[in-house]
């Protein structure tokens, strides 16, 4: 494992949980701005076949806002990425970017409050699924 995500193990399917996940971050402010189905894409493009693995794109415009005007540049950062897919025991995961990470490869510590803001908003999101 890493120490750059925060991850459940869901219980149900990478279907189900997209819809939890998707409906849990909606409850604390942010919305899905992409989705790809990265399964899908590779099984399309080249022909691979691979387990359930889907990538949203989540954002707060709130604190999307607040970060670039604190850093014009955050958007290559945003929106923050949840991954959902099935690991090799056949569990679903649902695993979203952690803020302090993606904060600390910036030499801005201005933007640690806005990580402070963000991660108790993604954890309340991924335990209440």
């Amino acid at each position: 494992m890493n120490n750059y995500g925060i991850r459940t193990v869901y219980n149900g399917t990478v279907e189900a949980a997209e819809v939890a996940i998707t409906d849990a971050l909606k409850e604390v402010g942010f919305g899905i701005l992409t989705r790809i189905d990265v399964a899908a894409t590779l099984k399309n493009k080249i022909d691979v076949d691979r387990r359930p693995y889907v990538i949203l794109g989540a954002c707060n415009p709130k604190l999307a806002n607040r970060g670039i005007n604190a850093e014009i540049e955050l958007g290559l950062f945003l929106p923050c990425n949840v991954i959902i897919y099935q690991n090799e025991s056949d569990e679903t995961v649902v695993s979203l970017i952690d803020p302090m990470a993606m904060v600390s490869m910036l030499d801005k510590p201005e933007l640690n409050h806005l990580a402070d803001d963000a991660r108790p908003l993604l954890q309340q999101a991924l335990d209440s699924i």
